[in-house]
C-alpha cells in the first residue's frame, strides 16, 4: 500500500499584491504633496478695500505679518518686538535683496500699534510698504 506524501512547499512572498500596495502608496504621496500649500502661522483677516489695485511686481514680496494679538512675523519667522523687526529689516536690506517688502495686517489690529510698526519701517529705511487687502464683496 502506497501513501501519498504531500511535498512541503517553501514559503513565498506574493510580490504582485505588494507591488499594488506600493503603487497605491506612491500615488497617495504624490497627490498629497502637490496639494500642499504654504500656510502662515498667524491667522490674519485682511481688511476690505474697494479702491485697492493689484501690484505689478514680478518678484514675490517678503511679508511682515501682524495679527490681532499684536504678534509680528517677518518672512515666516516670529519677531518678538519692534526692535527685533527693525534689525531684521535692516539686515534684509543690507543683503541687497531685490524682493519687495509688503505688509499683511489683521483688520482688528489697533491703530496705535500699526503706527508704531510704520515708524519702525521708516527707522529701518524702508521707503514704501504696500499693505495687502482683500476686495470688497
Amino acid at each position: 500500500m502506497r501513501f501519498y506524501v504531500k511535498r512541503k512547499r517553501s514559503p513565498q512572498i506574493i510580490i504582485v499584491s505588494l507591488i499594488d500596495i506600493f503603487a497605491i502608496l506612491l500615488i497617495f504621496f504624490i497627490v498629497t504633496t502637490t496639494f500642499k500649500t504654504a500656510q502662515t502661522q498667524l491667522a490674519i483677516k485682511l481688511p476690505e478695500s474697494k479702491n485697492a489695485t493689484q501690484s505689478q511686481t514680478p518678484a514675490e514680496p517678503v511679508f511682515v505679518e501682524v495679527d490681532k494679538e499684536e504678534k509680528i512675523q517677518f518672512d515666516g519667522k516670529s519677531v518678538g518686538s519692534l526692535d527685533e523687526l527693525k534689525s531684521a529689516l535692516q539686515q534684509f536690506q543690507s543683503k541687497g535683496a531685490d524682493r519687495p517688502i509688503a505688509m499683511k495686517a489683521d483688520a482688528d489690529v489697533p491703530f496705535g500699534f500699526m503706527v508704531k510698526i510704520l515708524d519702525t519701517f521708516k527707522d529701518a529705511g524702508v521707503k514704501s510698504v504696500p499693505a495687502l487687502t482683500r476686495p470688497k464683496e
